[in-house]
């Protein structure tokens, strides 16, 4: 495997950080439908590929959604990244390391998180739990409260630092947790679901908090995540996969570039919307004094769409958006069924 470095202050700084080349992994699991009846036949087994395949390779400071649906291979091939999993064939490198040789060497360079899972032990207080993790990481004394007191001011944890860890609520251990994994600095950070479970205020907060510390430590951040609110207010890249296998690697503004032709349009009125009419204009949602409008922008030009809604109302408002994520990562998946003859 190669991998491309570059110098930087007087030490390597590998360029792609993340690189997977053929990764697969085949589990063998029971065939229930194959199955012999009788106490002493051999129960009947078969070949479920998780992963088949999968080339990526990641950046040093991108941060990455790898997402799918359930069952995807997205938690199969974070395993192997982590290093807690060994692929059936293929190879991996992860800071120049294949992370199923150097597990121990790894664990020092990366950060995990998730969103089930606490860094915390229930019985101690934050302030113990992560004096025991710099222990644990081999930081310096200095260098460990140094970065602690900045995670304490950055992630807000003054006030239940010296809690104990089981009584803190999601959105307190959430952050503890996110910080936590940040205390060695590492320069890999995965995060599985990190807002799972969280209010809005709850998320929001957490996501200002983790892009201050990524932007600031220049961070690789692979975040896996069902909520599109996350990918979009943390990522820039999106790798989409299904069934193991790569369907899509693109930016997120090429994403909403190339795979939608929809704007939303909507529209607040002074007075009733009278019914509006156009073939390529769907009307999504209609009231006394609001109008949303689904928009082919690849068959009418918006413009013409917006001067024809300013000669049949009096617009108090008028907002346009792009189709949401989850509504594009949809019509992706409809498209790749479609293709497949599914």
């Amino acid at each position: 495997m190669i991998v491309f470095a570059k110098e930087c202050a007087g030490a390597v700084m590998v360029e792609e950080i993340i690189q997977v080349q053929d990764l697969t992994r085949i589990f063998r699991v029971r065939d229930k439908a194959a199955a012999k009846s009788g106490w002493f036949s051999k129960p009947a087994t078969k070949e479920l590929t998780a992963v088949g395949n999968l080339n990526f390779s990641i950046k040093t400071g991108e941060k990455v959604a790898f997402i799918g649906p359930n069952g995807a291979g997205k938690s199969t091939t974070l395993k192997m990244l982590c290093g807690l999993l060994a692929p059936s064939t293929g190879t991996a490198s992860v800071c120049g390391l294949v992370p199923w040789v150097a597990t121990q060497e790894l664990a020092a360079k990366i950060g995990l998180v998730f969103g089930q899972r606490s860094h915390l032990w229930p019985n101690l207080t934050v302030s113990d739990s992560f004096a025991l993790l710099g222990k644990i990481y081999d930081i310096d004394d200095g260098e460990a409260k140094a970065q602690t007191d900045k995670l304490i001011e950055v992630f807000g944890l003054t006030k239940f630092f010296g809690q104990y860890a089981r009584t803190l609520s999601l959105g307190q251990r959430m952050r503890c947790d996110i910080a936590a994994a940040l205390l060695h600095q590492p320069s890999v950070l995965f995060l599985d679901e990190p807002t799972i479970g969280l209010d809005v205020t709850a998320k929001a907060l957490l996501r200002d908090h983790l892009n201050r510390l990524v932007q600031e430590f220049e961070t690789t951040v692979l975040l896996t995540s069902h909520d599109t609110d996350d990918i979009e207010k943390i990522c820039d890249r999106v790798i989409l996969i299904d069934h193991g296998q790569k369907l899509l690697d693109t930016t997120l503004p090429a994403l909403h570039r190339d795979y939608t032709h929809y704007k939303t349009l909507t529209l607040a009125t002074e007075e009733a919307c009278p019914l509006f009419d156009h073939p390529h204009v769907v009307v999504e949602e209609q009231g006394d004094h609001r109008l949303v409008l689904k928009v082919d922008v690849k068959q009418v030009r918006l413009e013409s769409v917006v001067a024809q809604c300013l000669e049949c109302f009096k617009l108090h408002d008028i907002a346009i958006e792009d189709l949401p994520l989850e509504e594009i990562i949809k019509t992706i998946y409809r498209q790749m069924k479609l293709a497949r003859g599914a």
